[in-house]
């Protein structure tokens, strides 16, 4: 990875990151050499379907490898900060004017992004817009359907 940005990320999204890594090195990695030990066994290699599909999952396997790794080595880790502005590792309650709907979002590392449990990333518009505001404020997100403005509500 030529990127050198950092690379945000709470203490469990990193040891998640730790988990997958030793899984694909000491369990994944050795299944695909064997994988490919057996395909060669079976002989012409040129019309070797298995052998085929263990080398592109080889090849899958140690791309996510060294992703994980660069990953790891770029981590920041998010802190529990106790503040009156929106950063990376707080929690925060808007309200949508538009139709007076309130959500929770915790705001985190792109990594760690999961909508569906309201973590947003920091690199969303939403995140962008919001971060460094306090309590009370208004602000704009400029999002790819549109601006709306939301409020804060509430920092944790």
């Amino acid at each position: 990875m030529a990127n050198t940005k950092d690379f945000y990320v709470t203490e469990a999204g990193l040891e998640e990151m730790k988990k997958e890594l030793d899984y694909l090195k000491l369990e994944k990695r050795p299944e695909i050499i064997n994988a490919l030990k057996d395909a060669r066994a079976q002989g012409d290699l040129s019309e070797n379907a298995e052998y085929d599909a263990a080398r592109t999952e080889q090849a899958q396997v140690e791309g996510k490898i060294q992703e994980l790794e660069a990953l790891i080595e770029k981590a920041v880790i998010i802190k529990e900060v106790k503040t009156d502005k929106v950063t990376i590792g707080t929690n925060v309650k808007i309200e949508y004017l538009d139709d007076h709907e309130i959500e929770v979002y915790s705001i985190v590392g792109s990594k760690e992004a999961d909508p569906f449990s309201n973590k947003i990333s920091n690199e969303s518009p939403i995140a962008k817009a919001i971060l460094g505001a306090s309590v009370g404020s208004t602000v704009t997100v400029d999002s790819p359907n549109g601006k709306y403005d939301v409020k804060i509500i509430e920092i944790s």
